[in-house]
């Protein structure tokens, strides 16, 4: 059923034979990342060890596909219990990040355990990325529509705000980030769904790959 976006154009469903593709590259890249990128990982998970109290990867609760909560994994890149010393967002140079964690999140490599997710079917490679439930309690019916389709590692929007942690510091932080930013994002994301394909996935990983 197509869907009316918020440039007034509808949104509709990627056929049966897009979405199969589009899983089975999911599944392809997400189990062949996870099997080359074990001793990154390994590495990776020794070194957060050995520099910080507390558990290697961090779950995130978060919206997923259809409006259903899950656990988005990621490399703990700040101090045990960040999430009850300060806010939800990461805010430039939020003092709850750790060294080691810093590093992590200028590439990206944070990111990584996303692909466990992936593999699990709560994500894809592309897509809009998955929000915190606080914020998604605010979005307006057609922004809910994002929420039609899988979240994603990397989308059109995150690249975009690839620097995202440097436009929200400040004492009116979150204001700028409800009313200016995730706005943007999400207009982003759903101009993207209007004309998603295969070649649209593969050209915004292409794209993330050669920002990194």
């Amino acid at each position: 059923m197509a869907q009316i976006g918020c440039s007034g154009q509808s949104i509709t469903a990627p056929s049966i034979k897009t979405s199969s593709f589009i899983r089975g590259l999911d599944l392809i890249a997400s189990g062949l990342g996870l099997m080359l990128l074990a001793p990154l990982f390994l590495v990776i998970g020794l070194v957060i060890k050995w520099t910080s109290v507390g558990p290697v990867l961090y779950k995130a609760a978060r919206v997923g596909k259809d409006g259903r909560l899950f656990n988005l994994y990621k490399f703990r890149s700040m101090c045990l219990n960040a999430d009850q010393q300060g806010p939800g967002i990461t805010t430039k140079d939020d003092p709850r990040i750790t060294p080691v964690g810093r590093l992590l999140r200028r590439t990206k490599l944070d990111e990584l355990p996303q692909l466990i997710n992936v593999l699990r079917g709560e994500m894809s490679l592309v897509g809009p990325r998955p929000e915190d439930p606080r914020y998604v309690a605010l979005y307006t019916p057609v922004q809910r529509q994002v929420l039609t389709v899988r979240p994603g590692i990397t989308s059109r929007a995150s690249l975009y705000y690839r620097d995202e942690e440097r436009l929200v510091g400040g004492d009116g932080w979150e204001e700028v980030y409800c009313k200016r930013i995730l706005p943007h994002k999400l207009a982003l994301d759903l101009e993207y769904l209007q004309q998603r394909t295969l070649w649209t996935d593969l050209t915004v990983i292409l794209k993330t790959i050669a920002s990194l």
